[in-house]
Order: structure tokens, then C-alpha cells, then sequence
């Protein structure tokens, strides 16, 4: 039912970068930098040669999120961010020889917050679609993001296909859990009428609880800690889609593209990144 909308995404995402990618959310807070211009910062490549990187503020690497999709961002007791993509974003800049500076939005924001030059990269659980393609250049990926669907413990709907049947399904805002949703039938979406968006997933998980929503689908990895901590809820065995994360960044950018690329492929190579998701998400 699904699939012919995700097989399209996934054929058009394949053949602009040969990958796709994911989703985020959150509450809203401005950056507290925001420069008119783009500064070029001097970092050395793996040749000790010195390559310029295009950056908002230099000697900076400033990221866009919305610390509100745990555990790849979240705000910790002391007030500081913290997640799978806070310290994979902070292990690039240390290779990039850069500042890791966090500016926490609304997911929307934090999207166009990149797209328009007013931060470096975006890192939210953001998966690649055409529409966002479009307008952004992306990484390569880093991580895999499953798309679930949470009920009530006594809900009606026991899989995926009875989505059909809910009079209202909640999403985040700007996801592509809304974005697959709120599609018409004929594209293998329930249609707008049938969704509700909300600003984080957290809002809504509460509706749900409330019985504003029928279900909400969201990201498996803050849906598992938001069942944990609502008792009541569950997850739907079977899964609404399959999708891999990667930063975005303002599309023609290719130096700090390549940049980015070049410290994934380190960090995956050496370990790192493997043993940072895996602090957040042990294997079961």
C-alpha cells in the first residue's frame, strides 16, 4: 500500500544522489548567530595541503536541529544538547579543525536554515526526499531510520493497511512521516483531511494519549522512548517505511560536502560512528 509511494521516493532520491535520508522535530528557538555572509575557514585535508571550506562564521561549523528527536538530539538536565547526531556532528568538526556551534529550531526552520546559508548543515533525523532535493545537497548516509506507527494499547488499528481506516493519524510537521501521510489515496497517502501536524513528536504522542489522533507515525528511534515513557502505548509490529539519514547542507556547497563526506567515510572507517549510535541504540 505504502511501498509504490516510498518505491518513487527512493528511485528519484537514488538517482540524484544514490541514497536517501530523513525527518526530525521540535520546538522552536532562533539561532543566536546569524551572519549576512558566508566566511571561508582554511582547514587541512588528509594531504596536509590547505583546502577553503565556505562556512557561515569561520573557524565555526555551525548545525541546525530541533533538540527534540531523542536520541539523535536532545536538550540534557544541565541544558546542553546531546544524541547520536549531536556527537556525530561534533566528531566532523573535530576533524574539519572546526567549532561545533548548536542552534536548536523547529525542524522547518532547521531545513531552511541550511537551505538558505543561515547555518552550515542541518542534522534532525533528516531523511532525503526529491522535494528536498530539490532545493538542498545532502551527504553522504550515516544512519538507518524505520518509520513506525504508535497506538493505543486497545486501538483497532493492529497494522500498517488499517491506517486506512483512522479518522486521524498524527505526524510531526515537515516530516516524512507527514509527507507520506497526508498524500493523497492515489499516492498511497490517507490525504491532508486525515492528518494532523504537529511541532515535535512529543505533541504528538500527547494527543494520542488524549485521543485527539487515531495513531502517529514518527521515527522508530523516538518512538520507542516515547512508548517507554507513556504507559498505555504501543508499536505496531510492522514497519510504515525504511529510510537512511544524511546531513543537508546550501545546495552547491561542494567543498563542504566533500569536506563532510570525507569525515563520515574516517568515522565510519576507524569505528567511531558505529560506537557513537550504538551508545544511543545498543544492538538487541
Amino acid at each position: 500500500m505504502k511501498w509504490n509511494k516510498i518505491l518513487a521516493l527512493s528511485m528519484a532520491a537514488a538517482l540524484s544522489l544514490g541514497l536517501l535520508a530523513g525527518c526530525g522535530g521540535g520546538t522552536a528557538s532562533q539561532p543566536s548567530t546569524q551572519p549576512s555572509e558566508a566566511q571561508e575557514s582554511t582547514t587541512p585535508d588528509d594531504s596536509n595541503t590547505e583546502a577553503t571550506l565556505t562556512t557561515v562564521e569561520e573557524g565555526k561549523l555551525i548545525m541546525s536541529t530541533n533538540a527534540q528527536f531523542p536520541p539523535y538530539e536532545m536538550v540534557a538536565d544541565d541544558g546542553s544538547f546531546e544524541g547520536i547526531d549531536v556527537e556525530v556532528a561534533q566528531a566532523i568538526a573535530d576533524k574539519l579543525g572546526l567549532e561545533l556551534e548548536i542552534d536548536d529550531m523547529d525542524f522547518d526552520a532547521a531545513l531552511l536554515a541550511a537551505q538558505n546559508g543561515k547555518s552550515d548543515m542541518v542534522m534532525a533525523g533528516v531523511t532525503v526526499n526529491e522535494e528536498r532535493l530539490q532545493v538542498m545537497d545532502f551527504s553522504d548516509s550515516y544512519a538507518n531510520g524505520v518509520q513506525v506507527v504508535i497506538v493505543t494499547e486497545d486501538s483497532d488499528i493492529a497494522t500498517v493497511d488499517d491506517l486506512a481506516n483512522a479518522d486521524k493519524i498524527g505526524t510531526q510537521r515537515g516530516t516524512t512521516g507527514y509527507i507520506y501521510c497526508s498524500d493523497t489515496p492515489e499516492n498511497g497517502g490517507y490525504g491532508e483531511d486525515h492528518v494532523t501536524a504537529y511541532d515535535d513528536g512529543a505533541t504528538a504522542v500527547q494527543a494520542l494519549l488524549n485521543g485527539q489522533v487515531d495513531a502517529v507515525v514518527i521515527d522508530n528511534a523516538p518512538a520507542q522512548e516515547y512508548v517507554k515513557a507513556n504507559p498505555g502505548l504501543k508499536i505496531l509490529d510492522t514497519e510504515f517505511a525504511n529510510e537512511e539519514y544524511a546531513i543537508g547542507v546550501a545546495k552547491g556547497n561542494e567543498s563542504l560536502l566533500n569536506a563532510i563526506n570525507g569525515a563520515l567515510a574516517e568515522l565510519e572507517a576507524d569505528g567511531t560512528l558505529q560506537s557513537i549510535i550504538d551508545k544511543y541504540i545498543p544492538a538487541e
